[in-house]
């Protein structure tokens, strides 16, 4: 994430500047002109094309409308799928990182309090502070960001409920929603290879951890780098009543130890992630896959197992074969036991017209027990 050292300059007509907000870690504009309410929607289209970004000044609830219009009118485009499902894939995300870039060009003024000095505007403040901590100055943020980190907001106040916990998670803006349930059901599901102790790598929301300490497990260590992603966890493991049971631990990976079970459901997709939300689907060069399998026997306690949940969506565009996939498990001393799968139910599995229906329509969600040779 960019901080307050990131700063936005602009004229108007003096030269002004603020502190550039960016949970995706994005520069700020090169080029700034601002915008109010007699700005037409085909101008500001036209500009956010060409690499300006409009700081709007005019009524809140019209920015929220001219963002609505800029989106028609990025969504008029063909989109041209390649020959193959791989390269419409690339093609395909090429696009969307296009749209977010137009759409991300119209920006909004902040105060230093985080209160937006529009007309018309909504009080985000509480809402950008779990987000973006203390920044203490004036600052600018993309309208399209603001919305995400006011959803996010709204996500963690109410919850998302998880049926095999028969409890609600509480996401924080750029932490994975456990949304997808197909993922957790399987875990709760899964023969226990013993309830003494568990590691859960990457655990993002905590949403596994707290499952396996809800099946008996008496003791987890669940492991993340993100901030946001420890405090979340943190913030879900206590509203559980579980802290007793489960432990927080800022660590790459794995903790010091062995454990009868270790549980990793790392991002599904080899890629470069360009948002925070993007580093839960899209892992580098399988980085953080690649470093499960390569450290899980030296942590496995005898008899111990790890289970690595895995979407095969890489499969079906081409990404990764299921061979690729294999070949680590052998590479790295591991051995299959068993591979339990489900259907994902999200939407976009029966969506016809989306140009990744045929990879979608055909994936499944596997949780692969794995053990020491």
């Amino acid at each position: 994430m960019t901080t307050a050292d990131d700063i936005l300059h602009w004229n108007d007509p003096e030269p002004r500047e603020a502190a550039w907000l960016s949970a995706g870690g994005h520069p700020p504009p090169r080029r700034v002109a601002t915008a109010d309410d007699r700005m037409p929607a085909d101008q500001a289209y036209r500009l956010a094309c060409e690499g300006t970004a409009l700081l709007w000044q005019g009524d809140f609830q019209n920015a929220r409308l001219l963002l609505q219009a800029m989106a028609r009118r990025v969504d008029r485009r063909p989109f041209k799928p390649g020959t193959t499902i791989t390269q419409t894939f690339h093609l395909y995300r090429q696009a969307q990182l296009q749209r977010a870039r137009v759409l991300g060009m119209l920006l909004v003024p902040l105060d230093a309090d985080f209160g937006i000095p529009l007309r018309r505007a909504p009080d985000v403040r509480q809402a950008c502070q779990e987000a973006y901590g203390h920044i203490g100055r004036d600052a600018v943020v993309s309208l399209r960001e603001l919305q995400g980190v006011i959803g996010a907001h709204e996500w963690r106040k109410k919850g998302v409920p998880v049926a095999a916990l028969d409890a609600r998670i509480h996401p924080q803006h750029g932490v994975f929603s456990p949304i997808r349930g197909e993922y957790v059901e399987l875990v709760a599901k899964a023969p226990l290879p013993g309830q003494d102790t568990a590691f859960d790598i990457g655990t993002g929301t905590g949403v596994l951890a707290a499952l396996l300490a809800r099946r008996g497990v008496r003791r987890i260590v669940a492991t993340d780098t993100d901030p946001h992603a420890l405090a979340c966890a943190r913030e879900n493991v206590d509203r559980l009543g579980l802290s007793n049971r489960v432990r927080i631990e800022a660590t790459d990976l794995f903790p010091a130890g062995r454990a009868q079970l270790i549980v990793c459901n790392p991002p599904w997709l080899p890629g470069a992630a360009h948002s925070s939300l993007d580093r839960a689907v899209f892992d580098p060069d399988s980085r953080m896959l690649r470093g499960f399998l390569a450290g899980l026997a030296e942590h496995l306690a005898p008899k111990g197992e790890g289970w690595l949940i895995l979407s095969d969506l890489a499969e079906h565009l081409g990404l990764r074969s299921r061979n690729e996939l294999l070949a680590l498990v052998e590479d790295a001393g591991l051995r299959v036991i068993d591979r339990i799968e489900t259907r994902p139910r999200h939407p976009k599995a029966q969506d016809g017209n989306d140009p990744l229906h045929s990879a979608r329509a055909a994936e499944t969600t596997a949780l692969w027990r794995l053990a020491a040779r």
